[in-house]
């Protein structure tokens, strides 16, 4: 199954001049969507990950299934005062300036390994930050999986962790 065709390009969102890539069609589709799934099963299991982390929000979309099929944990990265509790936070560079991730403080054991997911990798700033945020609590990041990534964009080269994409665009 071609995934990219259950991937529609809004062009103009969030502002003038960006194609944003909607995953909206491939979540209605269940075949599409659990054929996603699967194929992200084969990148992240071999890995052998104690717990997965989806960052927000549209990473918290795979996180939770993926880890369901796993038989893993799953905890969420959010933006800043969207989550209950004693948080750790971390503080990141946008183009523009800063933005804050957090985690609950209690959600990784030291030493845990952490798979990172989202849906899409576009420069690399969230999920190097998100990755930051989970090395701060303790935890070995060992690796990254989205469906989209935006090869134009360099954000692979950022990362100093594997990261695993479904489908590539090169514009």
């Amino acid at each position: 199954m071609d995934i990219k065709n259950h991937i529609r390009g809004i062009p103009d969102f969030p502002k003038p001049g960006i194609l944003f890539y909607d995953i909206s069609t491939l979540l209605a589709n269940a075949d599409a969507w659990q054929f996603a799934i699967n194929e992200l099963v084969k990148e992240v299991a071999p890995l052998k990950p104690d717990l997965l982390a989806g960052i927000e929000s549209r990473g918290f979309l795979l996180a939770a299934p993926l880890a369901l099929e796993l038989g893993l944990g799953f905890t969420m990265v959010r933006k800043q005062g969207k989550l209950p509790g004693p948080c750790v936070k971390y503080e990141y560079q946008l183009e523009y300036g800063t933005d804050i991730l957090e985690i609950q403080e209690d959600a990784v054991k030291p030493g845990e390994k952490i798979v990172l997911l989202d849906d899409l990798l576009a420069t690399g700033g969230t999920m190097l930050a998100a990755t930051e945020l989970l090395r701060k609590v303790g935890a070995d990041v060992i690796g990254s999986a989205c469906i989209i990534e935006l090869n134009f964009l360099n954000g692979r080269k950022k990362l100093d962790i594997p990261c695993s994409t479904l489908v590539d665009y090169d514009e």
